[in-house]
């Protein structure tokens, strides 16, 4: 399993003894109204969210790290592979303390940076609800594209932006200054 650091966060494996912490992110109201809902009782429940992000971690080599700030959990972020779709997102969700200073896009061109550098994955999506203007944002600040609407899992007429390994390293390699 892959631990990384970028300029301000640390990017780790979850492990059991941090499902507490990831439960207060991870179901806090701000934070949980955008992704698929808990059910059953929130620690117990990201307990099993931690298994099976280890077993991707032991399959693919890839599941979503603990974003951690200092010793602070403060959400989860990275690629994790999507069997209805048959392909690899990147995502990020942090907790709203963390909001606003740059981090998901941070955690997100690490994880790009990953995806495709280390793993040669190609293509990475990333989805979001189409009302969640500040992680498309994100999606286009990183490069990628819209390209669709989606279903997924409880949610419908889902936005779909994706980035492939030729367009990612054409932007890597125009000057900081320009992106």
């Amino acid at each position: 399993m892959t631990t990384l650091k970028t300029e301000r966060l640390r990017l780790r494996p979850l492990e059991p003894g941090d499902a507490e912490a990831y439960a207060a992110v991870r179901c806090h109201p701000e934070v949980a109204k955008w992704l698929p809902p808990v059910a059953g009782e929130p620690v117990e429940v990201v307990r099993g969210t931690i298994d099976r992000f280890t077993a991707s971690w032991r399959e693919r080599r890839y599941a979503p790290w603990g974003v951690f700030l200092g010793d602070r959990l403060i959400g989860h972020g990275g690629l994790n592979f999507v069997p209805e779709f048959d392909a690899t997102e990147v995502l990020w969700a942090l907790h709203p303390d963390a909001w606003g200073h740059g981090y998901a896009t941070e955690v997100a061109r690490a994880a790009l940076a990953y995806g495709f550098g280390t793993l040669g994955l190609d293509p990475i999506f990333a989805i979001t609800l189409p009302d969640n203007l500040a992680s498309q944002a994100v999606m286009k600040r990183l490069g990628l594209t819209y390209r669709r609407r989606v279903d997924y899992k409880t949610f419908t007429d889902i936005v779909w932006y994706d980035i492939d390994r030729r367009a990612w390293e054409a932007l890597q390699a125009e000057p900081a200054s320009s992106r």
